[in-house]
């Protein structure tokens, strides 16, 4: 291997949002902040719980609904 072509190799902690801190190597030379890990991702946990933070859950559900009724009126 050729020396000094690689870039630097740093610890760097990944903070979640449920409070969990992971230490980890990377090039990238800063701390992260994540919204979801293993530790309280639903794949992992087993629990099923829907991860909205923009309400686009809600968004479709008024769209849908909306959308039902139309047809319910129409074939009456």
């Amino acid at each position: 291997m050729k020396a000094d072509i690689h870039p630097a190799y740093h610890q760097v902690m990944a903070r979640c949002s449920c409070g969990s801190e992971i230490a980890y190597h990377t090039t990238l030379n800063k701390d992260l902040h994540l919204d979801i890990c293993s530790k309280c991702h639903p794949f992992y946990t087993g629990q099923q719980k829907i991860v909205d933070t923009a309400g686009r859950v809600e968004r479709f559900n008024a769209r849908f609904q909306r959308h039902n009724k139309d047809k319910a009126t129409t074939n009456e």
